[in-house]
């Protein structure tokens, strides 16, 4: 397959076969993101703290993986030409190395097209370079000319793909943010239980804190683990600092040992589906969450506490949680008390009327039967 191919009976499976077995998993991640990277994962570890320990992807990785080459090889694989894991390990190595794109694709023509000539090669070159840079990085560069993925794409097509990361998450215009302040209860539960916004679990790095659907739904980078494991390699092609702050947006979010995140994630549909880490990566401190303090998701940040300062509460759910305004909060509900109390002395007042009215009936009806004397 070429040099870039560790010489490993495993990875030479099938790309529709699951990598299930730890070995194969270890394999796949030693070639894609270096040989530092962790291969034993440590359930229950905290991802975001000063005694941080290594980890790995954990099984919502493996689902993408797997989920994502199936989705390439559809259609029976016209549209690619990988077809091992081997194949994705070595394309990640040229893309680890800072080739440039059409390099690349030139280097795979000849060990995955073998000098064959087929009537797209450019897609099958152009599909295999995308799938391998989506499974590296958790971002959706694949076009999905068969299907609709509802994900944002990162389009990606000269130059190195380093490079073009780089480009592609430095802000380019900065919202301004004089006057927000990230409260503590400005957290996931609160975006759904008090701001109404539905949190959409994504699986493309592209998409976090994205508002889509007319400012009703975010979304939300869930894959702690990978961040941990990109934060940690040597190799990461994504740009420095950028899984840490995104983790810190995670530990913004979804705070560890926060009683109503811990409820609000356990009574979610998906819950299962979520990575193990997604609320273990701390908690940030006041200073800590200064809108400052964030550079890549700064802009998004700002949207989105936008969104949810100008919620207003409209149902009685939102009204029980929204105790931003402890005042109109604590208002609210003592007229709702007076309201309920109001209608219960009504109800009540009502039945002893009613009552009154039968008894007073019930007697003149028995005084007629009695009739004069009462005999």
């Amino acid at each position: 397959m070429g040099s870039d191919n560790p010489p490993n009976t495993i990875l030479n499976q099938s790309l529709l076969d699951a990598p299930d077995s730890p070995a194969t998993r270890s394999a796949i991640s030693t070639g894609l993101w270096g040989n530092d990277t962790p291969t034993t994962p440590t359930a229950g570890q905290r991802l975001h703290s000063a005694d941080r320990n290594p980890t790995n992807p954990d099984d919502t990785y493996w689902t993408y993986y797997h989920q994502e080459c199936t989705n390439a090889l559809h259609d029976g694989g016209r549209h690619v030409a990988a077809r091992t894991h081997a194949d994705i390990v070595s394309c990640a190595a040229k893309l680890r190395r800072g080739m440039a794109r059409e390099d690349v694709k030139d280097a795979l023509r000849a060990e995955l097209l073998r000098a064959r000539c087929h009537a797209n090669d450019e897609e099958l070159l152009d599909n295999s370079v995308d799938l391998t840079a989506s499974l590296l990085l958790m971002a959706n560069f694949g076009r999905y000319a068969y299907g609709f993925s509802g994900r944002n794409r990162v389009c990606w097509t000269k130059g190195s793909l380093g490079e073009f990361l780089r480009d592609y998450f430095e802000p380019e215009r900065r919202l301004v943010n004089e006057g927000v302040k990230l409260e503590r209860v400005f957290k996931a539960s609160s975006l759904d239980r008090i701001a109404g916004l539905e949190v959409v679990w994504t699986d493309n790095l592209a998409d976090h804190l994205r508002l889509t659907d007319d400012d009703r739904k975010v979304h939300l980078f869930h894959h702690a683990s990978f961040l941990e494991t990109q934060r940690q390699s040597a190799d990461s092609l994504l740009p420095s600092g950028l899984a840490e702050e995104t983790l810190r947006t995670l530990a913004l979010l979804c705070p560890t040992a926060d009683a109503e995140t811990k409820q609000w994630l356990a009574g979610l549909p998906n819950h299962g589906d979520l990575d193990r880490g997604v609320n273990q990566c701390g908690r940030l401190k006041t200073d800590d969450r200064r809108i400052d303090n964030f550079f890549f998701w700064r802009d998004r940040l700002v949207m989105v506490k936008q969104v949810f300062d100008e919620a207003q509460p409209k149902t009685i759910r939102q009204w029980w949680y929204d105790s931003r305004n402890g005042v109109q909060w604590y208002t609210f509900w003592v007229a709702v008390l007076v309201l309920v109390l109001t209608v219960v002395f009504g109800l009540v007042q009502s039945v002893e009327g009613a009552l009154q009215v039968y008894v007073s009936f019930k007697a003149l009806d028995t005084g007629e039967h009695l009739g004069p004397g009462g005999t």
